[in-house]
C-alpha cells in the first residue's frame, strides 16, 4: 500500500470548491428515477443521461470525483470514448460503488447488513484498471421502535472496515458511509444519539482492520430529524449538532468528510453543507458527495429528449456550483433565484 498516492487521492476528492457526484445509482433505483420524467429505462438512455453530465465542462468544474455503478464503468460515450475517460478529461476521478446492497440480517428484525465483500479483492483490482481511483460501500442502519440495536451497527461497521482494508490492498481510496436513514419520525436528538453510537463503532472497527486513516474519506448523514418528525429542526441546529457530532467521534487523520443528502431537498441539503462551513473550526474539509440533490435538476430538465441537453447540462451546473461555494461557506439563498 502506498499511503502518500491514497492520501493525495483522498485530498483531491475533497479539494476546496469541489464535492462528488454520486452517478452510482443501480438499474432498479435509476428505474424509479426515469419513471417521475416519462423516460424508458434501456441501456442507451441510462449511458446518454450521464455521458450528459460528465460532457458538462461548466458542471464537472465543482466536481472532483464520480461514483459510478458497475454498469457505467465500462460503458462508452456514444462516440465511442469510455465513459472514465470523459470524466479523467473534465479534471475529476472515477470511483465505483462496490457493494451489493442490502438483505435482512438473520436474528435482528428490521435490520440490514450490505453484502458484498466475496471476490471484492478480485473485482478492485479490474475496477483499478478500468481507471478507478476511489470505492463506495453504504452501510444502511435505520432508526425506529427498538432499533438500531448495537449488534446490528458492529456489523455493519465491522463489514466497512473489512472493505476498506480490501480498497487499500488494491490502492483505492475507501469511501466509507454509514447512513442513518432520516425515512423515520424520529427528532434530531434520537438522530444525534444514533449517529454518535454509528461513528463510534465504525472508527472502532477501523482501527480493529488497521485502515490507514489518511487514505479514506467519510460519508455520514448529516444530523437531522426524519421526515415524519412534526418538529423541524433549523439550518442552524442541524449545522452545529452535525460538526458537535462528528468533533467527538471522527479523528483529525480523516483527511474529508463528504456529506450525503439523504432524501433531503436540493437547496436543503446545500443550505445545511453552507452553515456547516460557515461555522468552521473542525479539522477536516466538508464537502459534498450527492446524487438526488445534484441530479433531480438535470434529469427534470432533460426528461430523455435530445434538444434539451443543453438546458439539462446547465441546471447540473448551477447545482454543482452551488454545491462547491457551500463547501467554502461562501453561497447565499439568493443566489438560488438566479436563472441557471
Amino acid at each position: 500500500m502506498d499511503l502518500n498516492a491514497l492520501n493525495a487521492v483522498a485530498e483531491a476528492m475533497v479539494a476546496p470548491g469541489k464535492g462528488i457526484l454520486a452517478a452510482d445509482e443501480s438499474t432498479g433505483t435509476i428505474k424509479k428515477r426515469f419513471d417521475a420524467i416519462g423516460v424508458e429505462n434501456t441501456e442507451e438512455n441510462r449511458r446518454d443521461y450521464r455521458e450528459l453530465m460528465f460532457r458538462a465542462a461548466e458542471g464537472m468544474k465543482y466536481v472532483s470525483g464520480v461514483i459510478l455503478y458497475d454498469e457505467t464503468i465500462w460503458q462508452d460515450a456514444a462516440d465511442g470514448t469510455p465513459l472514465v475517460d470523459l470524466i479523467t478529461a473534465a479534471g475529476s476521478i472515477p470511483g465505483i460503488k462496490v457493494d451489493k446492497g442490502v438483505t435482512p440480517l438473520p436474528g435482528f428484525p428490521g435490520e440490514t447488513i450490505t453484502e458484498g465483500l466475496d471476490g471484492l479483492g478480485a473485482r478492485l483490482a479490474a475496477y483499478y484498471e478500468r481507471g478507478a481511483r476511489f470505492a463506495k460501500w453504504r452501510a444502511v442502519i435505520d432508526i425506529a421502535d427498538g432499533i438500531p440495536t448495537q449488534g446490528a451497527i458492529k456489523a455493519n461497521a465491522h463489514a466497512l472496515a473489512r472493505y476498506a482494508g480490501l480498497c487499500q490492498a488494491n490502492q483505492i481510496v475507501p469511501i466509507v458511509e454509514p447512513e442513518i436513514l432520516m425515512d423515520g419520525a424520529h427528532d434530531i436528538a434520537r438522530c444525534d444519539e444514533v449517529t454518535r453510537a454509528v461513528l463510534k463503532s465504525v472508527f472502532a472497527e477501523l482501527a480493529e482492520m488497521r485502515v490507514a486513516l489518511e487514505g479514506i474519506v467519510l460519508k455520514p448523514n448529516m444530523v437531522i430529524c426524519g421526515k415524519k418528525c412534526a418538529n423541524r429542526a433549523s439550518v442552524d441546529e442541524v449545522a452545529r449538532r452535525t460538526i458537535e457530532v462528528l468533533k467527538a467521534t471522527v479523528p483529525a487523520a480523516v483527511p474529508g468528510i463528504a456529506y450525503l443528502s439523504g432524501g433531503q431537498s436540493d437547496e436543503e441539503a446545500t443550505a445545511h453543507l453552507d452553515a456547516m462551513n460557515r461555522i468552521g473550526g473542525f479539522p477536516w474539509k466538508m464537502t459534498f458527495s450527492y446524487g438526488r440533490a445534484l441530479q433531480a435538476a438535470p434529469q427534470k430538465a432533460w426528461a430523455g429528449k435530445r434538444e434539451n441537453v443543453a438546458a439539462a447540462q446547465a441546471a447540473f451546473a448551477h447545482r454543482a456550483r452551488m454545491n462547491g461555494l457551500a463547501s467554502l461557506g461562501q453561497w447565499a439563498e439568493d443566489m438560488e433565484k438566479v436563472a441557471a
